[in-house]
């Protein structure tokens, strides 16, 4: 019989803490205007404050409910459904990276590519407007995962990917590079990807190339194919000695 009644019982608990999620959600869909791409400044229009309390003796439980929905949300292609769900679950689970980084990699990656190849939009310019606003999104995420979690690597990291990726800015990843390579539970990579980075900045090659030099420098460990590469490039812009310079 205790088999039985068992999973009932967490059935039922389960629906009775949905009941607070699901009135609040739907007090926060009023308030936003469902035509609309929010933006980064509309996160303090969507009462975060009062959502949390509304559910402070449930946060994680209902934060995970949303995320499920969140990925339901993203099945669907529902762009502005899915924003508005990691939004709360971020709200609610603000020490989770996991949340954070999702709700950029959609943004940024996902709901970007959705904006440029939508073909209900003929005007290219405004494909590019919508996409870099899902670029704006996902950095925004990022940026509020660090301030809540300063020692993760993996945020920092993911921050660096976005300004490689989708932002062109080789200066910013750098730095977010370097920042995830001195914390702990950093990739082995994250150091040299810093490294390479730099190389890509104007005025920064001399940095770039004692940076990779070093890590040449390590030993064979340290001389993937790539470094070689840009080291050998950086030595030709920077008129390294011929007996000063690597090998391949």
């Amino acid at each position: 019989m205790n088999r039985v009644l068992f999973p009932i019982a967490l059935l039922l608990a389960f629906g009775v803490m949905k009941l607070p999620a699901e009135r609040a959600l739907a007090a926060q869909r009023r308030q936003m205007d469902a035509t609309e791409i929010a933006g980064p400044g509309l996160r303090g229009r969507v009462g975060q404050l009062g959502f949390t309390a509304a559910l402070s003796g449930f946060r994680a439980v209902v934060a995970d409910y949303l995320f499920i929905q969140a990925h339901v949300a993203w099945e669907r292609t529902e762009w502005g459904r899915l924003l508005f769900l990691f939004r709360q679950v971020t709200t609610l689970q603000p020490h989770v990276p996991l949340f954070w980084e999702m709700g950029a990699w959609h943004m940024a990656w996902n709901a970007s590519a959705a904006a440029m190849s939508d073909a209900s939009q003929p005007r290219a310019a405004l494909r590019v407007k919508a996409q870099r606003e899902y670029f704006a999104l996902g950095k925004d995420f990022l940026e509020r995962g660090v301030q809540n979690n300063p020692d993760s690597a993996e945020l920092w990291e993911a921050l660096a990917r976005l300004y490689h990726d989708k932002l062109n800015d080789h200066e910013h990843a750098s730095e977010c590079y370097a920042k995830a390579a001195s914390l702990p539970g950093a990739h082995s990579y994250d150091r040299r990807f810093s490294a390479y980075e730099l190389s890509y900045c104007e005025g920064r090659e001399r940095d770039a190339y004692e940076k990779l030099r070093a890590l040449y420098d390590e030993g064979a460990k340290g001389r993937p194919p790539t470094l070689i590469r840009r080291l050998m490039f950086l030595e030709e812009k920077l008129g390294v000695p011929p007996e000063q310079r690597v090998s391949d």
